[in-house]
């Protein structure tokens, strides 16, 4: 069964927002006491967390369908509908985000470090709050706004300062078990380890961290064995420890040329090549293992690698071994420069950005494309011609009728707004301006405008009187 999952692909869906509500206020003797509908809730968000608990993403592997739950609607009596509920996701640390085409969306390192992967959606608004003074009894409401829906794929790269590597049964995981309190697989046949594992040494006043990467073999870097599966994991890792088996039966084998094809291999990688390295000759309490290493210990030192001999089955040469990395990773932590605070990068549009693009297609359809336009065409109800006529406003008001217009769209051209996907399609007027103020007002109802005074009402009678009386005497039966 599998017990370690470093990339999985996650479907996320955040939660939609709720529908605003179109109500009017009734009560004893005030049937039409003005519009209260509410405004609908908003979705939940899906959040990305580092947890320091969480080593696998297992759980993702086997549920990879993710939902935050749904706004609720508005309702009467001007009550808001309840948000959702925000979905949390906690993640091991050093989790890469990216999106369908391998784009990095995030790289999440430390404990607590947060990522939106997917953004609610906002909910509509009530009929109380579209009233205004030009409208002042709404018959409608705004929908709800779908959440954000995507696949992401999570893929971890192991946080540790050092990384051993090797050849398969060079002693690795034997390594980590007596450096550490780590207790992994280990056997007499080659790949025993499957899984990166991770460990903790303290060596003096430094406390590091040490993973073993699975066994690498000649063409791990293009996909052999398990190499390029792990090989991520050595990423983030500060040096780079070189384990070689003095004591192979291999007569095709000896340390030299394994450094040098595991070297090859992470050359052909990439992005390595500024670790520090170091040599640890394993096996030295068998006979021919200790005559091997000092043979050719001067070569490797004549390359410029420290050379350590070391038995993790003896513990020889261990402790001179974990303070040599300390000081490495010390050293190592020293340079890094401090971190600052965190920067917000604000790009401010251009001064002639109009929020939305209007293009021609080759079938002679014109595409309208902006987060305005969409948004307000997803949150119409396209059953109710007033909310139909407020969005026309709306998308006069925004300059779309004038870039129609300056496109070359002509009367009863086709106009789609939206992506290709979810685009809603219909016949344009050109008129549709004039078309809105015939049909503005909407939502008005006289019975809500405010009385005259008695000075206004008695100039309006006298008005109306003397306009009779001019008819009555320009009037002839003759």
């Amino acid at each position: 069964m599998t017990t370690f999952v470093d990339r999985v692909e996650l479907h996320i869906a955040a939660g939609n927002g709720g529908h605003g509500c179109a109500s009017v206020h009734r009560e004893k003797f005030k049937p039409l006491g003005g519009p209260d509908g509410g405004n609908g809730g908003r979705g939940g968000d899906v959040i990305l967390v580092v947890d320091q608990d969480v080593t696998t993403l297992l759980d993702y592997h086997h549920h990879p369908h993710r939902k935050a739950t749904n706004g609720q609607p508005g309702a009467g009596d001007n009550r808001e509908g309840k948000n959702g509920k925000d979905l949390i996701l906690p993640v091991p640390d050093g989790t890469v985000v990216m999106d369908g085409n391998g784009e990095v969306l995030a790289d999440m390192v430390g404990q607590g470090t947060r990522f939106i992967a997917g953004q609610g959606g906002r909910g509509g608004l009530g009929n109380a709050a579209l009233a205004s003074a030009r409208r002042k009894a709404p018959g409608f409401a705004l929908l709800g706004e779908p959440g954000e829906a995507r696949d992401i794929v999570l893929e971890l790269k192991t946080v540790a300062d050092v990384a051993l590597v090797g050849y398969p049964s060079a002693g690795k995981s034997s390594l980590i078990s007596v450096l550490s309190a780590a207790k992994p697989k280990i056997a007499d046949y080659p790949f025993t380890t499957l899984v990166p594992n991770l460990g903790v040494v303290t060596a003096g006043a430094t406390v590091y961290t040490i993973a073993d990467v699975p066994g690498l073999i000649p063409g791990a870097s293009q996909g052999k064995g398990l190499g390029l599966e792990f090989l991520r994991h050595v990423e983030r890792c500060e040096v780079l420890v070189h384990v070689l088996d003095t004591a192979t039966l291999e007569s095709h084998r000896d340390p030299v040329s394994d450094l040098d094809v595991i070297e090859e291999e992470l050359a052909q990688y990439g992005g390595l090549d500024d670790r520090p390295r170091v040599v640890v000759l394993n096996k030295v309490d068998i006979p021919d293992g200790k005559d091997l290493a000092d043979m050719i210990r001067p070569d490797l030192e004549a390359r410029g690698y420290r050379v350590f001999e070391v038995s993790a089955v003896a513990r020889q040469g261990l402790k001179e071994l974990s303070y040599a990395l300390a000081d490495i990773v010390a050293t190592a932590r020293a340079a890094k420069p401090v971190q600052e605070a965190t920067r917000i990068v604000i790009r401010p549009k251009a001064v002639d950005d109009a929020g939305f693009t209007v293009t021609k297609e080759a079938d002679g359809l014109f595409r309208v494309r902006g987060e305005k336009p969409e948004r307000w065409v997803r949150q119409t109800d396209f059953n109710n011609d007033e909310a139909v006529g407020y969005l026309a406003d709306r998308l006069n008001r925004l300059g779309v009728e004038d870039a129609l217009l300056k496109a070359g769209a002509r009367a009863m051209d086709g106009v789609a707004i939206g992506s290709e996907d979810d685009a809603v399609v219909f016949d344009w007027e050109p008129s549709m301006s004039a078309g809105a103020e015939m049909l503005g007002r909407r939502g008005e109802d006289h019975r809500f405008e405010a009385p005259r005074p008695a000075a206004q009402r008695r100039r309006d009678r006298e008005a109306e009187r003397d306009e009779a009386q001019s008819e009555f005497d320009g009037f002839s039966p003759f």
